[in-house]
């Protein structure tokens, strides 16, 4: 089960790009829950990937590439090329399928197509120390 905090899975970076890994954060939460941006953005995709509902929101003026945060299983209720603000809602958690069958929302940060761990968003990422030296 999830911890107190509603995190049910942590982000763990894959070694390469195509081995396995979890690629966001499962936050726990039942099916028809109002799912929000992280951040303000526009809504660049809402629809299926591998049979599950998903929305995109890409966040500009974030750098680049911009970052972009993916929602899923969740059913877009707003058109792509909407603007949102953080806060606003976007769609619905759908049913899970995979590891979210029993209630979860996993939600995933890129940058191109590099995953990164959503929870850094706010300050609460996993912490990486750098040798003394930068070496």
């Amino acid at each position: 089960m999830g911890g107190p905090d509603g995190v049910r899975g942590r982000f763990e970076a894959p070694p390469k790009p195509w081995a396995a890994g979890h690629r966001g954060v499962d936050l726990a939460a039942p099916a028809g829950t109002d799912v929000r941006s992280a951040a303000p953005g526009v809504v660049t995709y809402a629809g299926t990937v591998a049979g599950r509902p998903v929305v995109t929101v890409t966040h500009q003026g974030s750098g680049t590439p911009p970052l972009r945060t993916t929602y899923l299983p969740v059913t877009g209720t707003v058109p792509v090329g909407t603007a949102v603000a953080a806060g606003q809602v976007v769609g619905r958690l759908a049913p899970g399928t995979g590891h979210c069958a029993d209630g979860c929302l996993h939600w995933g940060l890129l940058r191109g197509g590099r995953y990164l761990d959503p929870l850094a968003l706010f300050g609460a990422g996993a912490a990486r120390l750098l040798p003394l030296g930068g070496g």
